[in-house]
């Protein structure tokens, strides 16, 4: 009977040994020299944590080896010191005498000044670009074996075949125009079965998604684009994963993600998060319920996630040398762990920015979440930038809406009233639209006015300017019918396309109006630092016309819309706290010199930014 047992035994541990796989070690490198030189490393493999962990390398200590819940993981901490060297060390993981799993870790060198980069700020202008739409550089990447996710064209709910490569062939064209910076939508892996295209259901934090491209290619990227002076924002997402996860297909512990008796569905009532009258179970749901049912809501009170997301955030930073981070979904995750996130990564990279998606209706609302709030209940979220959600309402009824007490322009001056809530004005993110929302221009019957009013509004008031892609040559789309007809392809990125305008000579003419006029703004903007730093005056608005300026020490500049349908005459006497010692000035848009600021000349629905003299 007991030499059955041991006959039995060793198959069984024979059976174990035979098993044991190592798929993958997450971060899959890191780098010598970091602040934090404290990283866990996430190992998955069958039965990976019946191993013995063993490794050898000059200036690298094992602090712990940690088994969880699910035998497929094991978390390793490592400490780096601070004079460890480049280079490569095996990580083995011993199954038996006979058998050793081997991962080769690498600690690479950092870039010079890696630590001190400057992140996007208020000089730039930010380019958003949805990348399946943008244009199709690589056809060969369409498709891929295992991907769920088809391409078809004429669905707008499924892959066009945009893709990095894409962007890198236009990069001359958004120099050009004048932009400096641009925010990509996800990119990383999306295999979920069915309308994965928008890539906020990731199933991969650590690797492009094979459709668009590869690591290299978006390292490559961004080298392109610094070359050019364009810096790069990554899109995160921390709150969700896509339900087609490794992780989430197999769980490291059940407190991985928020988990219910059934399905249930955040309430998307964000000020259940500081309302100080609000109930437990609305904040619970608010926080903890899932954001859709292919999207898993992840638990970032879950120490080991949490350090896992930070790990990825700065990994990706040093690894493609990003110039800042846009977070989706920012006040749906933990608060607590995302203000440790931000100081995490803001701490490693002190210059650097990140601007969270702060989707609410009232500027006290969006003042909360940038830090140095004076917030009631103490929290301070450490976010330099948040996005300015009212101030796109209002620059979208401003411009459609007769004058009366709180209406047409009034809108604009009302939400800038606000900005005694915030902590810092220059780094407020505001745009006239976005991915998610109806194009500034909703539909193809709008005044080229209207949009020259929005654009010159929008590139000259306080904060960090975005524009959605396509916006420079009047796309439109009303999310009415929804979200796919916001994300058309850009004319000119597909070769069956029947006309670029990515060229002037592909543009219409009304198109050729909206791209100039927008890249004499966009490339004055570069060098006017008045509008990249300068305090804002404005003055109440009267009898359709609006007018405030920008000013530092280095320059003036007035800016007036009229959103009349008749000319008339401004007279500027009511201006004179700041017009005073100005006696002339030069329309930036027009090229025309003023020469009497006394009386000005203004032509129906049309902006005026005048640099005085």
């Amino acid at each position: 009977m007991r030499n059955l047992f041991v006959v039995v035994f060793l198959i069984a541990a024979m059976s174990i040994s035979n098993a044991q796989s190592l798929s993958r070690v997450e971060p899959p490198n890191w780098w010598v020299g970091m602040l934090h030189n404290e990283i866990q490393l996430l190992v998955y493999g069958k039965d990976i944590a019946l191993t013995e962990v063993s490794f050898e390398y000059p200036g690298v200590r094992l602090i712990s080896i940690e088994r969880v819940q699910n035998p497929n993981y094991l978390f390793i901490n490592l400490a780096i010191a601070d004079d460890t060297k480049p280079g490569s060390f095996d990580i083995n993981f011993r199954i038996s005498k006979r058998k050793t799993l081997t991962y080769t870790y690498r600690l690479d060198e950092r870039r010079e000044g890696s630590a001190q980069r400057k992140g996007f700020d208020a000089s730039d202008v930010v380019y958003l670009l949805f990348p399946d739409r943008f244009a199709n550089g690589d056809p060969s990447n369409d498709s891929y074996e295992g991907m769920a996710d088809k391409f078809d064209r004429e669905d707008l709910y499924a892959r066009h075949g945009g893709d990095l490569q894409g962007v890198i062939n236009h990069l001359d064209y958004l120099n050009e125009l004048g932009m400096t910076a641009i925010w990509l939508n996800p990119v990383l892996e999306s295999k979920q079965p069915w309308q994965s295209y928008h890539h906020y259901a990731i199933t991969d934090f650590y690797n492009v998604d094979r459709r668009f491209g590869s690591n290299e290619l978006y390292r490559q990227m961004v080298e392109e684009a610094h070359s050019k002076d364009i810096k790069i924002i990554k899109d995160m997402i921390f709150n969700h994963s896509g339900s087609k996860h490794w992780f989430i297909e197999d769980l490291p512990m059940d407190d991985w993600v928020n988990q219910w008796p059934e399905f249930t569905r955040t309430n998307y009532r964000i000020p259940a998060v500081f309302d100080p009258h609000a109930s437990e179970a609305d904040k619970k749901l608010m926080s903890d319920g899932w954001f859709d049912t292919h999207m898993p809501d992840l638990n970032q009170r879950n120490p080991y996630l949490a350090k896992y997301f930070i790990q990825n955030s700065i990994w990706w930073v040093e690894y493609a040398n990003l110039d800042g981070i846009r977070m989706d979904t920012h006040p749906y995750p933990d608060k607590e762990f995302m203000a440790h996130w931000t100081r995490s990564v803001m701490e490693e990279y002190p210059n650097f920015n990140i601007v969270a998606e702060t989707w609410v209706n009232y500027p006290a609302w969006v003042a909360y979440w940038q830090t140095g709030a004076l917030n009631r209940d103490g929290f301070d979220s450490g976010i330099p930038t948040v996005m300015d959600f009212p101030l796109c309402y209002a620059i979208n009824s401003a411009f459609d809406e007769e004058e009366s007490w709180d209406r047409g322009l009034h809108r604009l001056y009302e939400i800038l009233a606000h900005d005694y809530l915030f902590a810092d004005l220059n780094n407020i993110f505001i745009f006239p639209d976005n991915h998610d929302l109806s194009r500034f221009m909703k539909h193809k019957d709008m005044a080229i006015g209207r949009y020259k009013l929005g654009m010159a509004f929008l590139l000259t008031t306080r904060g960090i300017p975005q524009l959605y892609y396509g916006t420079e040559i009047l796309m439109d789309g009303d999310d009415a019918n929804g979200h796919g007809v916001l994300r058309k392809e850009f004319p000119g990125g597909w070769p069956d396309h029947k006309r670029s305008a990515f060229t002037a000579e592909g543009r219409t003419k009304k198109e050729n109006e909206a791209w100039d006029y927008m890249s004499t703004l966009l490339n004055w903007r570069k060098t006017a630092t008045a509008i990249h730093n300068g305090r804002l005056v404005q003055f109440l608005p009267e009898n359709e016309v609006y007018v405030y300026f920008r000013q530092n020490e280095e320059q003036t500049v007035m800016v007036i819309l009229h959103n009349g349908y008749q000319p008339k005459v401004l007279k500027t006497e009511r201006f004179n706290e700041i017009l005073s010692g100005f006696t002339s000035g030069k329309d930036i848009i027009t090229g025309k010199e003023l020469n009497d600021m006394g009386k000005i000349q203004l032509s129906p629905r049309s902006a005026m930014v005048i640099e005085l003299k």
